[in-house]
């Protein structure tokens, strides 16, 4: 191209070379060299132009001169200078510039290569336009023409320097500084040159592409940057730069600076943003009407980004990591940052630019089809995915909100073929950067599906399948798992598909479709959590249903392998191995096992109906082998169970065995890893990139870090998420410590990077204003159970074994960890604790929190440290009351409600108060409070303080479920150790009180207290003395240091009897006043306690025992309170008496039933009951009296006191008459107690064979009692005692005869107690004297009316002094002691009248008892189940020898009625020996 065609200026058709050829020039003559000399110096020292003068005076080509590089100076032409001359006049040159400088020189400097180019810069700067123009017009050529050649010249120059270089090194794309240096004077130079018109832009371009010459990516931005040339400019002028342009920008992206050229690293970063500024602004600004031009540059602009995103995809594609991926990609994706090309760019253009790449992104190489992305998916998770393609996402997402990202990405989904592991993966990366992204994917999945089903649209259906399973592939803390998913949107009769038949067609349609390409886990959840459907449309349904069970078995993936407990992993990638879920069904059985007591019924079903699964995965998953413990726990107690039920086969319970006794020899073997790089190693360095970018503040990269965390532990910790109907459930085995060493190594670093962390963000930020770093780190390890697990147990051994070793920044890291987990209570599992000290399965928080002990003054203070750490942190991390709530675990801020108080007697001076709204000095306290937390000078107590007195700490009491209620209150005061106690005995003593009277007493009760009314302070106390004893024995099974030192019951028994005592005296018992009140408030608490521990219709061991646990405490309670006060003083036609109602309904109801041995009171508690009874009756007027009165009713409604009574008289009677001597000074001794005296001397005369003393006139039951304790108490034989008894005929008279059926009544109780208790060497002398008692009582019908429970006379009340189980035992003993009797002596009871009707019944209960599984020890070498076939054979013997008679119609048609189902023979012998037609009209109506 010419130049006339491109400068206006131009005129000639000549070259520019042509027309410097042509040039005339004045020839100096030779002398003038010294006058020339001297005339250049005084030039210089004028400050004229040099360059302007050399043009004037010289040829042009002088200037090579100053521009050589081999610092030659060259011959003078036909002018006629000289090389001297020439010489001469470089180095005055060069002198004056060093001069101008300031830079020192001397006579010897020479001109070299590096001063002739200084040189030639000084004279570039110098160089004026009108010189130019002036050497043009001298030329006759254009000014443009004249200043391009220079220009050009001297930059070939610059840019030429080191070509050789270049060839023998690697090329360089940039330039070097020095060259950078002269590029930038001489562009400088010409920018002066351009802004006075003495140069043409375009004509440089068309002189410099000439020769198709083309410079550096650094020379045209250089040029673009001084406004000389354009890169826009450049595009559009020339179409062959586009090619160049896209090479350029490669090269450029992958070439590294040499180390130590921080400047060239800038350079490069400058050029490649300048360069894509300009082709963002030039391809996507928008004008109103763009010319063609405009349009093609545009275009041309777009194609070069689009090459570039295609090289950088291609470069995805080949790498994984970032860091494998050089510096290329990663410095074009640097590009895409705002702050970066949105500089010289609009807002809008930049939007456009982004939607754009993000188009290209999800739209390039569609290759994959639906089918492959619904088999790859799993492979497609954010943690999986390439750096390079996350990173993009995370670039080009960053100016769109999240609704503006998923409506574009609904809109390529229905107008583009997307490539689908670009489009998933930038869902998950959208959710994990963005963690209030969900309810938008909702919303979208919600979109799709609502579309899918107006329209039948497959494709939407099939968008939104994918996308739901992406989201839940990255696990519950970021989005809901597949199959809540799914049930959500397809569970019930409102899922978008339950419309009409057509839409559950399709549904059902469409998954069958997807059934041979479907990753098993899919297909589990689809057949577990089934869409809902009509009853009538069942069959549709089980259709898909066997066609995916098909598919599974064909996976080889039968749903055998699904668990017994439907745990199935929806979410989780692959689904879990059938082997970790064994092992979770299995701890979810032995977990169940050890609450109930039994097998569950989900295993008793699988040993059964999945009986392959049983037997191959869960048998040998319970069976691992493993050192057995000494004592047996519960996986050892269901196993044995499952073997006793027949449930493992033989062999291999011996296998597990032998295995176990190998296991016991050898070390336990280490957990190893299947990759190639050390998880742990891998995971060290993930926390600490983690921490680095906490400290950053990135939270986008914090959460893609996090989900990478996530994958590393899963394989640390295999087994894959929960996905379970209804919350998991945890097993915290409190006594077993982790076995894989891998496990702690890995749980010890998550929590010392949590501590870390949390002092690294707290040290510029409280916790209110750091970012949700923390709860995204503990949700990402709520989706990981088996690490959750691991972890529970960790932070229960370093709380309850190990808390001594952690420092202050530990409790602080610790506190706001268990924080945090306390606040994904909604989404994260409950914990059961193995032994089960607590109920039920419970919060994590609340858990933990059971691992912190206050029972002595060390537990406490690390409690109240760790506490105050966890509630502080609580506090400042919530803005509001509600979040602080939902922060602050409830019963760690009851424990500081306990101990502050009792550890800081301050406190006690400074209730908690109401607090109003929270101030504007909010943030102040919030910083005050977290900054007297972290203060390393700070102590506890200071710290604790101002806790107390924070008002959102006030605020919080006043929050029912952060009460601490008095019953809270007692329970953590009954478990301090006195003997290692903070407080001193009278500390402990003040503390106390002040608790009761001052804190609990005045408290309303609907807030835990006790309203002011001391009936309620002492019922509370009662209650919890009672139940110490069940909570202390839950506290052996989880510690057993426990039970070593005495606890604070003493302390609170003192306390009762205080309160008592003062709700006695001074009548602050709140109603009428009277000690009637105290008497009934007692026994009708206990009644209460005894009759809820008795609740099941059907009594059980359990509740057996607990009830005489409950019954065993009272009494000792009973005995530390005033006997007085048990009985009841009222006034009655105008004087005291004696009420004993509610004593002897006690004794009847419930001290009966825990009676050792049955049928007799301790002494102390009988002395202590009798002594109320003497007590009381002095406040009547007639003592004596009174208290005959009442010995009366107790001997007619309670015999088992008056039985009790009698058999300790000998121990009671001193002390007993020498408090009624005390009371009573001067009166006699009641009639009644002395007849008790009387009683006891003349069964002792009887016993010893004296001649009979006149029998006293006591009741007969007293009279038998004493001669039962006689019996017990003699030294002789049974002989001499049957001689005595012999005085006691029946024939003398009915006392004589009730006295003897009494008698036998206590021996026969004797025998029972004998059989229930074998280890009691008193039995065979009971059944001895039954069988000298018999002969005596035969021929009397009396006798078997003690066989009788249900028969009213005077023997009822009898059944009262024994427990219900000897009641029910009775007609064992009948037929126990019948069947040893001689013939002679049966056949004189078959003849007593009501025998067989008494034989018959006792033979019916009998056999219920057995039929109830009840079993007694042998019985003189007999077996139970003997006695049981004697007694069937004697009583059908004495059926076929007694006569008609002997049983009237109605008895009959009773007993056959009973006997037909029971036993048919024994009713068919009754019916045929036993006819009633035979009977008499007379006898009939008996």
């Amino acid at each position: 191209m010419s130049l006339s065609a491109s400068c206006e200026s131009v005129s000639q058709k000549r070259t520019l070379s042509s027309l410097l050829a042509g040039r005339v020039v004045k020839r100096p003559k030779q002398g003038d060299g010294q006058h020339l000399h001297e005339a250049t110096i005084q030039l210089l020292e004028q400050q004229q132009n040099i360059c302007s003068l050399l043009r004037e005076v010289q040829n042009p080509d002088l200037c090579n001169i100053f521009c050589s590089h081999n610092g030659e100076q060259k011959q003078a032409e036909s002018e006629g200078i000289s090389s001297a001359i020439t010489g001469s006049l470089l180095g005055d040159l060069w002198k004056w510039s060093l001069l101008t400088t300031g830079v020192p020189h001397g006579d010897n400097l020479t001109l070299t290569q590096s001063n002739c180019c200084e040189l030639q810069d000084v004279l570039y700067c110098l160089w004026p336009a009108g010189g130019l123009r002036r050497q043009a017009s001298h030329l006759g050529v254009p000014v443009a023409v004249l200043s391009v050649k220079m220009v050009l010249d001297r930059l070939m120059e610059i840019t030429g320097t080191e070509e050789v270089k270049e060839e023998e090194d690697k090329r360089r794309e940039l330039l070097t500084s020095s060259q950078r240096v002269q590029l930038c004077v001489l562009l400088e130079s010409s920018k002066e040159l351009l802004s006075q018109g003495a140069l043409c832009p375009k004509v440089l371009w068309q002189e410099y592409r000439r020769d198709q010459r083309l410079p550096k990516l650094e020379v045209v931005y250089h040029l673009h940057f001084y406004n000389i040339l354009t890169l826009k400019y450049i595009l559009e002028s020339d179409e062959g730069v586009r090619l160049w342009l896209v090479s350029q920008l490669k090269a450029l992206c992958g070439w590294t600076p040499p180390q130590g050229e921080e400047e060239t690293k800038q350079v490069q970063q400058q050029v490649l943003s300048t360069v894509a500024s300009v082709l963002v602004g030039t391809g996507f600004e928008l004008s109103h009407e763009p010319a063609a031009a405009d349009r093609r540059i545009s275009l041309l602009c777009s194609s070069v980004l689009d090459d570039m995103l295609f090289w950088l995809l291609d470069t995805v594609e080949k790498t994984v990591t970032l860091q494998s991926a050089g510096t290329g990609a990663k410095l074009w994706i640097q590009i895409f940052d705002v702050s970066l090309c949105g500089v010289s760019v609009s807002g809008d253009a930049l939007q456009r630019f982004f939607t754009h790449c993000l188009t290209q992104t999800l739209t390039y190489k569609p290759r994959l089809t639906v089918s492959d992305a619904i088999t790859l998916q799993n492979e497609w998770t954010f943690a999986k995915a390439s750096r390079l393609l996350t990173s993009v996402f995370c670039k080009l997402a960053v100016i769109f909100s999240v609704e503006q990202l998923l409506c574009h990405l609904q809109q390529v989904l229905e107008t583009h073929e997307v490539n689908w592991k670009h489009v998933l993966c930038f869902l998950s990366t959208l959710l994990v950067y963005n963690p209030c992204a969900q309810p938008s994917v909702r919303e979208l999945l919600s979109r799709l599906l609502s579309s899918a089903f107006e329209g039948y649209d497959l494709e939407n259906m099939i968008t939104a399948f994918l996308l739901a399973r992406q989201g839940a592939l990255e696990g519950p803390g970021i989005f809901p798992s597949y199959s809540d998913w799914f049930k959500m949107s397809f569970g019930g009769c409102s899922g978008y598909h339950a419309a009409n038949k057509k839409s559950l067609v399709f549904l059902l349609k469409f998954l069958s479709d997807l059934v041979p390409f479907e990753p098993p886990q899919y297909l589990k959840v689809h057949i577990l959590h089934p869409p809902y459907v009509p009853v009538k449309h069942r069959s549709l349904l089980m259709e898909y249903v066997s066609l995916a069970k098909t598919r599974l078995a064909d996976l080889k993936e039968s749903m055998e392998d699904m668990g017994l407990y439907e745990d199935v992993s929806g979410a989780g990638g692959a689904s879990v191995q059938p082997q970790c879920q064994a092992v979770q069904d299995v701890e979810k059985a032995v977990s169940l096992f050890e609450s109930t007591g039994r097998i569950s019924a989900t295993v008793m079903e699988a040993s059964i109906f999945r009986r392959p699964y049983f037997l191959t995965r869960f048998l040998p998953a319970l069976l691992t082998s493993r050192v057995l413990p000494v004592k047996a726990d519960a996986r050892m107690s269901f196993i044995e169970a499952l073997k006793k039920a027949d449930k493992i086969p033989a062999a291999q319970y011996s296998s597990y065995v032998e295995s176990c006794q190998k296991q016991r020899q050898q070390d336990r073997s280490m957990v190893c890893s299947d990759t190639h790089d050390d998880p742990l190693e891998v995971l060290k360095i993930q926390l600490q990139e983690f921490t680095e970018l906490l400290v950053g503040g990135n939270d986008g990269e914090m959460s893609a870090q996090l989900s990478r965390i996530s994958y590393t532990l899963s394989v640390i910790f295999p087994g894959g998420p929960n996905d379970l109907i209804g919350q998991t459930v945890i097993s915290l085995h409190i006594n077993t410590p982790l076995s894989p060493e891998l496990h702690v190594k890995a749980v010890n670093m998550i929590l010392r990077n949590f501590c870390q962390c949390l002092l690294d963000a707290s040290r510029t930020n409280p916790p209110n204003k750091q970012s949700l770093w923390a709860s995204r780190f503990v949700s990402v390890l709520l989706g990981n159970t088996p690490l959750l697990s691991s972890l529970m147990h960790r932070l229960w051994d370093l709380f309850h074994n190990q808390w001594s070793s952690l420092s202050p920044a530990h409790l602080l890291g610790l506190g706001a960890f268990v924080v945090h987990l306390h606040a994904s209570t909604s989404h994260g599992p409950l914990v059961q604790l193995i032994p089960p000290i607590l109920p039920k399965p419970v919060p994590i928080g609340e858990a933990l929190s059971s691992a912190l002990f206050c029972s002595t003054h060390t537990n406490m203070l690390f409690c109240v440290r760790l506490c105050v750490a966890a509630v502080c942190y609580g506090i400042c991390r919530g803005d509001s009351q509600q979040q602080q709530q939902d922060y602050i675990v409830s019963s760690l801020y009851k424990k500081l409600l306990y101990l502050i108080p009792r550890l800081l007697p301050e406190a006690r001076r400074t209730p908690i108060t109401a607090a109003g709204p929270v101030s504007e000095s909010q943030e102040e306290n919030l910083a005050g409070l977290w900054s007297s937390t972290t203060d390393t000078s700070s102590t506890w107590r200071k710290t604790a303080w101002y806790l107390w007195r924070h008002p959102a700490f006030c605020q919080l009491e006043h929050t029912p479920q952060y009460k601490l209620l008095f019953s809270d209150w007692l329970a953590n005061e009954l478990r301090v150790q006195r003997s290692e106690d903070a407080l001193s005995d009278p500390e402990r003593q003040e503390y106390q009180q002040w608790a009761c009277l001052e804190l609990y007493l005045p408290r309303p009760e609907e807030q835990g207290g006790c309203g002011g009314d001391m009936k309620s302070l002492c019922s509370h106390l009662l209650n919890a003395i009672m139940n110490q004893q069940l909570s202390s024995q839950s506290l052996e099974k989880l510690d057993y240091r426990v039970s070593e030192t005495g606890t604070c019951l003493p302390d609170i028994l003192s306390r009762l009897q205080e309160f008592v005592y003062e709700m006695e005296v001074t009548d602050l018992s709140g109603s009428r006043g009277s000690r009637a009140d105290v008497c009934d408030f007692l026994f009708e608490l206990v009644s209460e306690k005894c009759s809820s521990t008795a609740t099941s219709a059907s009594p059980s061991i359990s509740i057996e025992l607990s009830l005489e646990h409950t019954l065993n405490t009272w009494n000792r309670v009973l005995l530390a309170l005033p006997a007085v006060l048990l009985i009841k003083v009222k006034a009655e036609g105008g004087r005291m008496t004696l009420e004993c109602n509610n004593l002897i309904e006690h004794v009847n109801q419930h001290q009966r039933k825990v009676c050792s041995p049955a049928g007799l009171l301790s002494c102390h508690l009988t002395a202590h009951l009798l002594k109320g009874v003497l007590c009381a009756s002095v406040r009547c007027g007639r003592s004596g009296e009174e208290v005959n009165k009442a010995w009366s009713q107790i001997s007619l409604r309670c015999p088992l006191l008056l039985v009790s009574t009698v058999h300790w008289w000998e121990r009671l009677s001193p002390v007993l008459l020498s408090l009624w001597h005390r009371l009573c000074d001067g009166e006699p001794v009641p009639e009644q107690l002395q007849r008790l005296t009387d009683s006891q001397n003349w069964a002792c005369s009887l016993r010893r064979g004296l001649p009979s003393s006149p029998v006293p006139a006591a009741a007969a039951l007293v009279l038998a009692a004493s001669l039962h304790r006689a019996w017990r108490g003699c030294g002789c034989d049974n002989q001499d005692f049957s001689t005595a008894l012999k005085m006691l005929q029946p024939e003398k008279g009915i006392q004589y005869r009730q006295v003897l059926v009494f008698l036998l009544f206590l021996c026969v109780s004797d025998h029972l107690s004998g059989l229930l208790y074998p280890q009691e060497k008193s039995h065979q002398k009971a059944r001895t004297l039954c069988n000298d008692l018999l002969p005596l009582l035969v021929d009397s019908g009396d006798w078997l009316l003690i066989f009788k429970s249900n028969e009213q006379g005077v023997y009822q009340s009898i059944t009262m002094v024994t427990s219900d189980e000897c009641t029910r035992l009775m007609p064992w003993a009948f037929y126990s002691l019948v069947l040893q009797q001689s013939a002679e002596l049966l056949q004189r009871a078959m003849c007593c009248p009501g025998f067989l009707h008494t034989a018959v019944l006792c033979y019916i209960s009998l056999l219920q008892l057995f039929l109830e599984g009840y079993t007694l020890a042998p019985e003189n070498q007999m077996e139970p189940f003997q006695i049981l076939s004697h007694s069937k054979q004697f009583l059908l013997r004495a059926i076929s020898q007694t006569p008609p008679a002997a049983l009237s119609s109605s008895q009959l048609r009773q007993l056959e009625s009973q006997y037909t189902d029971l036993d048919p023979e024994v009713a068919a012998a009754l019916s045929v020996h036993l006819d009633p037609h035979s009977l008499s009209p007379e006898m009939d109506f008996l």
